[in-house]
Protein backbone atom coordinates (compact mmCIF):
# COMPACT_ATOMS: atom_id res chain seq x y z
CA UNK A 1 0.00 0.00 0.00
CA UNK A 2 1.68 3.46 -1.18
CA UNK A 3 1.70 6.02 1.39
CA UNK A 4 -0.85 8.91 1.42
CA UNK A 5 0.78 12.19 0.66
CA UNK A 6 0.10 15.57 1.44
CA UNK A 7 -0.89 18.68 -1.20
CA UNK A 8 1.86 21.06 -1.32
CA UNK A 9 -0.76 23.36 1.04
CA UNK A 10 -1.28 20.80 3.51
CA UNK A 11 2.40 20.06 3.69
CA UNK A 12 3.54 23.38 4.57
CA UNK A 13 1.65 23.97 7.98
CA UNK A 14 2.68 20.18 8.33
CA UNK A 15 6.49 20.60 7.58
CA UNK A 16 6.20 23.63 10.11
CA UNK A 17 4.77 21.57 13.09
CA UNK A 18 7.78 19.64 12.54
CA UNK A 19 10.22 21.83 12.90
CA UNK A 20 8.42 23.75 15.78
CA UNK A 21 8.81 20.64 17.48
CA UNK A 22 11.79 19.71 16.64
CA UNK A 23 13.58 22.96 18.17
CA UNK A 24 11.12 23.70 20.70
CA UNK A 25 12.34 20.84 22.91
CA UNK A 26 16.04 22.18 22.66
CA UNK A 27 14.57 25.46 23.47
CA UNK A 28 12.62 24.40 26.79
CA UNK A 29 15.59 22.74 28.09
CA UNK A 30 17.26 26.04 28.19
CA UNK A 31 13.79 27.53 29.49
CA UNK A 32 14.51 25.29 31.96
CA UNK A 33 17.42 26.25 34.20
CA UNK A 34 18.54 29.57 32.11
CA UNK A 35 16.49 31.38 35.46
CA UNK A 36 18.34 29.22 38.01
CA UNK A 37 21.72 30.05 36.68
CA UNK A 38 21.17 33.36 36.60
CA UNK A 39 19.77 33.64 40.05
CA UNK A 40 23.36 32.31 41.42
CA UNK A 41 25.06 34.44 39.33
CA UNK A 42 23.60 37.32 40.64
CA UNK A 43 24.20 36.09 43.86
CA UNK A 44 27.63 35.82 43.62
CA UNK A 45 27.78 39.15 41.71
CA UNK A 46 26.29 40.73 45.23
CA UNK A 47 28.95 39.08 47.47
CA UNK A 48 32.17 38.72 45.14
CA UNK A 49 33.31 39.34 41.70
CA UNK A 50 32.48 37.23 39.02
CA UNK A 51 35.25 35.73 37.60
CA UNK A 52 35.45 33.10 34.70
CA UNK A 53 36.83 30.50 37.36
CA UNK A 54 33.07 31.08 39.72
CA UNK A 55 31.49 31.30 36.35
CA UNK A 56 32.58 27.86 34.82
CA UNK A 57 31.34 26.60 38.38
CA UNK A 58 27.92 27.88 38.39
CA UNK A 59 27.28 26.72 34.83
CA UNK A 60 28.58 23.24 34.46
CA UNK A 61 26.17 21.38 35.97
CA UNK A 62 23.63 23.11 33.82
CA UNK A 63 26.05 22.52 30.45
CA UNK A 64 26.48 18.88 31.46
CA UNK A 65 22.24 18.62 32.01
CA UNK A 66 22.16 19.83 28.54
CA UNK A 67 24.54 17.81 26.69
CA UNK A 68 22.75 14.73 27.94
CA UNK A 69 19.31 15.97 26.69
CA UNK A 70 17.65 12.88 24.64
CA UNK A 71 15.41 15.00 22.86
CA UNK A 72 18.04 17.15 20.23
CA UNK A 73 21.67 16.09 19.35
CA UNK A 74 23.20 18.81 21.48
CA UNK A 75 27.10 18.93 20.66
CA UNK A 76 27.87 21.98 22.73
CA UNK A 77 26.48 23.92 25.92
CA UNK A 78 27.03 26.70 28.34
CA UNK A 79 27.17 30.18 28.99
CA UNK A 80 28.30 33.00 27.30
CA UNK A 81 28.69 35.57 29.97
CA UNK A 82 27.98 39.37 29.12
CA UNK A 83 30.32 42.03 28.08
CA UNK A 84 32.53 43.47 31.07
CA UNK A 85 30.43 41.54 33.81
CA UNK A 86 33.25 39.51 34.81
CA UNK A 87 36.03 41.10 36.94
CA UNK A 88 39.03 39.29 34.94
CA UNK A 89 38.30 39.30 31.33
CA UNK A 90 35.83 41.27 29.06
CA UNK A 91 34.19 38.15 27.39
CA UNK A 92 33.63 34.44 28.32
CA UNK A 93 32.34 31.09 26.96
CA UNK A 94 31.56 28.76 30.03
CA UNK A 95 31.53 25.88 27.46
CA UNK A 96 31.66 22.46 27.07
CA UNK A 97 31.25 20.07 23.59
CA UNK A 98 31.70 17.01 22.08
CA UNK A 99 31.16 13.46 22.88
CA UNK A 100 33.29 13.68 25.85
CA UNK A 101 31.84 17.15 27.01
CA UNK A 102 35.22 18.81 27.06
CA UNK A 103 35.76 22.17 28.32
CA UNK A 104 36.17 24.64 25.74
CA UNK A 105 39.48 26.44 26.13
CA UNK A 106 39.51 29.10 23.52
CA UNK A 107 43.38 30.12 24.59
CA UNK A 108 44.63 26.75 23.35
CA UNK A 109 43.28 27.16 20.10
CA UNK A 110 44.86 28.71 17.08
CA UNK A 111 44.19 32.32 15.54
CA UNK A 112 43.92 33.93 18.45
CA UNK A 113 40.62 32.83 19.43
CA UNK A 114 40.05 34.30 22.81
CA UNK A 115 40.31 37.82 21.00
CA UNK A 116 37.54 37.24 19.11
CA UNK A 117 34.81 39.91 19.84
CA UNK A 118 31.32 37.84 19.67
CA UNK A 119 29.32 41.01 20.67
CA UNK A 120 27.77 41.51 17.58
CA UNK A 121 27.62 37.61 16.51
CA UNK A 122 23.86 36.95 16.28
CA UNK A 123 23.71 33.82 18.84
CA UNK A 124 24.90 36.58 21.22
CA UNK A 125 23.21 39.89 19.99
CA UNK A 126 19.45 38.98 19.19
CA UNK A 127 18.61 37.37 22.30
CA UNK A 128 20.70 40.30 24.61
CA UNK A 129 18.68 43.10 22.59
CA UNK A 130 15.63 41.06 22.16
CA UNK A 131 15.16 38.68 25.62
CA UNK A 132 13.70 36.84 23.57
CA UNK A 133 15.11 33.28 22.83
CA UNK A 134 16.86 32.95 19.44
CA UNK A 135 17.79 30.24 16.22
CA UNK A 136 20.89 31.66 14.81
CA UNK A 137 22.53 29.76 11.89
CA UNK A 138 23.24 28.08 9.80
CA UNK A 139 27.21 29.46 10.38
CA UNK A 140 30.56 27.74 10.21
CA UNK A 141 31.46 28.11 13.89
CA UNK A 142 35.09 28.92 13.98
CA UNK A 143 34.64 29.43 17.57
CA UNK A 144 34.30 25.28 18.45
CA UNK A 145 33.19 22.98 16.42
CA UNK A 146 34.84 24.48 13.08
CA UNK A 147 31.58 22.96 11.49
CA UNK A 148 27.71 24.04 10.04
CA UNK A 149 26.07 24.73 13.67
CA UNK A 150 22.72 26.06 14.76
CA UNK A 151 22.93 27.81 17.55
CA UNK A 152 20.08 28.29 20.57
CA UNK A 153 20.48 30.60 22.50
CA UNK A 154 17.96 32.26 25.61
CA UNK A 155 18.95 35.85 27.90
CA UNK A 156 19.84 35.34 31.09
CA UNK A 157 18.35 37.94 33.44
CA UNK A 158 18.04 38.86 36.93
CA UNK A 159 17.92 42.05 38.98
CA UNK A 160 16.73 43.62 36.00
CA UNK A 161 20.08 43.33 34.45
CA UNK A 162 20.87 41.22 31.22
CA UNK A 163 24.00 38.69 32.62
CA UNK A 164 24.60 37.45 28.87
CA UNK A 165 22.96 33.94 27.32
CA UNK A 166 22.66 30.26 28.04
CA UNK A 167 23.27 28.37 24.86
CA UNK A 168 23.16 24.96 23.00
CA UNK A 169 24.87 24.37 19.47
CA UNK A 170 23.21 21.72 16.95
CA UNK A 171 25.62 20.25 14.16
CA UNK A 172 23.57 20.80 10.63
CA UNK A 173 24.56 17.91 9.68
CA UNK A 174 22.78 15.75 12.73
CA UNK A 175 19.67 18.17 12.17
CA UNK A 176 19.67 17.37 8.90
CA UNK A 177 19.99 13.22 9.67
CA UNK A 178 17.23 13.60 11.74
CA UNK A 179 14.96 15.99 9.71
CA UNK A 180 15.26 15.03 6.29
CA UNK A 181 13.05 11.64 6.79
CA UNK A 182 10.47 13.84 8.54
CA UNK A 183 10.37 15.82 6.06
CA UNK A 184 10.38 13.36 2.91
CA UNK A 185 7.26 11.72 4.72
CA UNK A 186 5.15 14.56 3.94
CA UNK A 187 5.66 13.64 0.27
CA UNK A 188 6.82 17.31 -0.93
CA UNK A 189 10.31 18.74 -1.25
CA UNK A 190 10.83 20.62 1.85
CA UNK A 191 13.31 23.46 2.58
CA UNK A 192 14.16 25.25 6.11
CA UNK A 193 15.31 28.71 5.80
CA UNK A 194 16.58 31.12 8.11
CA UNK A 195 15.23 34.65 8.60
CA UNK A 196 17.66 35.79 5.92
CA UNK A 197 16.24 33.08 3.45
CA UNK A 198 19.32 31.01 3.87
CA UNK A 199 19.06 27.03 3.54
CA UNK A 200 19.27 24.83 6.81
CA UNK A 201 18.72 21.42 5.60
CA UNK A 202 16.16 20.41 2.50
CA UNK A 203 15.13 17.44 1.00
CA UNK A 204 15.64 19.36 -2.58
CA UNK A 205 19.23 18.24 -3.65
CA UNK A 206 19.30 21.09 -5.63
CA UNK A 207 19.75 22.83 -2.24
CA UNK A 208 22.84 23.03 -0.06
CA UNK A 209 22.91 24.25 3.29
CA UNK A 210 23.86 27.81 3.23
CA UNK A 211 22.75 28.65 0.15
CA UNK A 212 20.79 31.95 -0.43
CA UNK A 213 16.76 30.97 -2.21
CA UNK A 214 17.36 34.82 -3.18
CA UNK A 215 16.87 34.78 -7.02
CA UNK A 216 16.64 31.05 -7.25
CA UNK A 217 12.96 29.33 -8.12
CA UNK A 218 12.15 29.29 -4.56
CA UNK A 219 12.26 32.89 -3.73
CA UNK A 220 8.37 33.00 -5.68
CA UNK A 221 7.20 30.30 -3.71
CA UNK A 222 5.22 31.01 -0.08
CA UNK A 223 7.22 30.78 3.18
CA UNK A 224 5.29 29.69 6.07
CA UNK A 225 6.51 30.98 9.57
CA UNK A 226 7.25 28.49 12.53
CA UNK A 227 6.51 29.96 15.23
CA UNK A 228 9.01 30.72 17.87
CA UNK A 229 11.80 29.66 16.24
CA UNK A 230 12.62 32.27 13.57
CA UNK A 231 12.41 29.61 10.54
CA UNK A 232 10.60 29.03 7.78
CA UNK A 233 9.45 26.46 5.64
CA UNK A 234 8.78 26.72 1.50
CA UNK A 235 7.35 23.44 0.54
CA UNK A 236 6.89 22.37 -3.47
CA UNK A 237 4.69 19.40 -4.72
CA UNK A 238 6.80 16.83 -6.09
Amino acid sequence: MNTPTLTATAAAPAAARIVEDYFGAPIRTLLSWVDPCARELADVLRSDPLTRAKLDAVVAPYASRTLGDADAPVYGAGFIAAIDLLADARGHLAWWQGAERRKLVLASQTVNKEHIDYSELEWYRMPMSTLQPHVAGPYVDYLCSDEYTITIAVPAVADGRALGVAGLDLLVAEVERELTPRFAALGAQVTLTNGVGRVVVSTDPRCATGDSVRGSRLADLPRVSCEGVALDVIVEHL
